[in-house]
């Protein structure tokens, strides 16, 4: 009538429990197309503290078939699917990738809650010979720094601030980082070496981009404001308040992530939970608005054909056409 409880193992119902937990909150928190940036391979960074790639042609032909009419359910019609590469990046959360270079050199990025920025050469991880089930624990990071910390009155050392988004400059050899200590911080690529800080927030940064045409960074923080920065003199050169366009208050008003368009001559941004990505012109004017699948966007990576990934809480994934309609969701 109860069933059998002889043979009950309770640590693996456990495991079970707890894995089906993790499933069911996990967030993606950035995303990056791979290159050479044919629409194929997205790159993944999620709050379990890995990078994975997926392939989106494949999504698309199952999402086909298990839609073949078009019509899906976001909450019903999730598809689960399996990465090509994935690697174990960080102690915590993951909390962006990028690709540093579009060649064979190629640098895989990532950064994350344990404030270090790691880098791996991507052809390495792209090989047919690459196993998914090692993890990329048997390739090692090229690149491996670490935030600074800072000294209190008495010499007492903070904790190490994380790192919640990273842009890149190749021209410049730089990469840079959104710290939540309010700081966007510029490091050398080749020695490693912290280059400039910049500091002017009053709350910790959520997302950063840079406008390389302008040698320029365009950081989003948590006080609701969007600031664009010289990388010559590390001065703030404009502060952009989308909250006040967008009529947010309260605790919904920070600027979770930022995009540039091809031509760096507009920004794509998401603010508060709204499932909405909104686009303004460098002087802050709204343009548009777009409705996404996830609840709350922590990511959205636009490729140059104007196809936007959107990433965010529950694990999703929506890809949008350049006219707004939805390529596919899936969850990771």
């Amino acid at each position: 009538m109860y069933g059998d409880a002889t043979n009950w193992d309770e640590n693996a119902y456990r495991e079970t429990v707890l894995k089906e937990r993790e499933i069911q909150t996990r967030t993606v928190f950035r995303t990056a197309w791979a290159p050479p940036y044919n629409l194929d391979t997205l790159l993944v960074a999620s709050s379990d503290g890995s990078v994975a790639s997926y392939s989106i042609s494949s999504s698309i032909a199952a999402s086909k078939l298990k839609n073949p009419f078009g019509f899906v359910n976001a909450d019903t019609d999730r598809l689960s699917a399996q990465p090509n590469c994935f690697i174990q990046a960080h102690c915590g959360p993951a909390y962006d990738v990028k690709f540093y270079g579009d060649g064979e050199d190629a640098l895989l990025l990532s950064c994350g809650d344990d404030g270090r920025i790691r880098g791996w050469k991507w052809k390495e991880f792209s090989s047919p010979n690459y196993s998914v089930s090692s993890q990329g624990n048997d390739t090692k990071p090229v690149l491996d720094v670490v935030n600074p910390q800072h000294k209190g009155p008495w010499g007492a050392l903070s904790p190490i601030p994380e790192n919640n988004a990273l842009a890149v400059n190749t021209q410049e050899g730089s990469v840079f980082a959104a710290s939540g200590d309010s700081c966007a911080y510029c490091w050398d690529v080749e020695t490693g070496k912290l280059k400039m800080v910049f500091n002017g927030h009053m709350e910790y940064l959520h997302c950063i981009v840079a406008r390389n045409s302008s040698n320029q960074i365009i950081t989003g923080s948590e006080d609701g404001t969007t600031r664009i920065w010289d990388c010559k003199s590390g001065k703030c050169t404009q502060v952009i308040d989308p909250v006040k366009h967008l009529k947010l208050k309260g605790s919904a008003s920070w600027v979770g992530c930022v995009a540039l368009d091809a031509s760096e001559s507009w920004l794509i941004l998401t603010v508060g939970t709204d499932p909405v990505v909104n686009r303004f012109d460098m002087n802050g004017t709204i343009l548009s608005q777009i409705q996404c699948a996830p609840s709350s966007s922590f990511s959205i990576s636009l490729h140059s054909a104007g196809v936007m990934a959107v990433g965010g809480y529950g694990g999703l994934v929506d890809v949008i056409s350049q006219f707004g309609s939805h390529m596919c969701t899936f969850h990771c």
